[in-house]
């Protein structure tokens, strides 16, 4: 198991991408591959997209992000990749429904955004599961869903 436990920069940086491109055409760049609210975490352990069995530990103080590179060495790097995060969006139908909307989210202790007079949701699970939730708001018209 290989421990990993400072962030060297990121992949957009002009001295580490430079490195990146070099050992990218050479096939030695790795991927961690993370969910959205996974980054806010500083343990964690999961395989690289090459097999390599990663142990990250990082400060309390350090935050992974998409790019972030983990090692870096003459014959491979490791770098972070979240998926791109979804969101749900709700359309509330006044300020009632949407003082409750933004209530129930708040129960929930889901992660949220407002745009435009929407309710963003992120989604952390399936959207199924969302949507059971939120069955009794959206059945009476309270509240409804927009597609992306």
């Amino acid at each position: 198991m290989l421990t990993l436990t400072r962030i060297l920069g990121s992949a957009v940086d002009p001295d580490i991408g430079d490195q990146l491109h070099h050992l990218e055409h050479e096939g030695r760049v790795e991927s961690l591959w993370l969910a959205p609210e996974d980054t806010q975490r500083h343990r964690l352990r999961l395989l690289s997209d090459k097999g390599t069995d990663c142990a990250i530990a990082l400060d309390r103080r350090l935050n992974l992000f998409n790019g972030a590179v983990l090692l870096i060495e003459a014959q491979r790097a490791i770098v972070v990749r979240t998926q791109d995060q979804q969101w749900l969006r709700i359309a509330p139908l006044d300020a009632e429904a949407a003082l409750e909307l933004g209530y129930f989210a708040g129960n929930m202790h889901w992660t949220v955004r407002f745009e435009g007079g929407h309710l963003l949701i992120a989604q952390s699970g399936s959207r199924a599961d969302y949507l059971a939730r939120l069955e009794p708001i959206l059945a009476d018209g309270r509240a409804r869903i927009l597609e992306p």
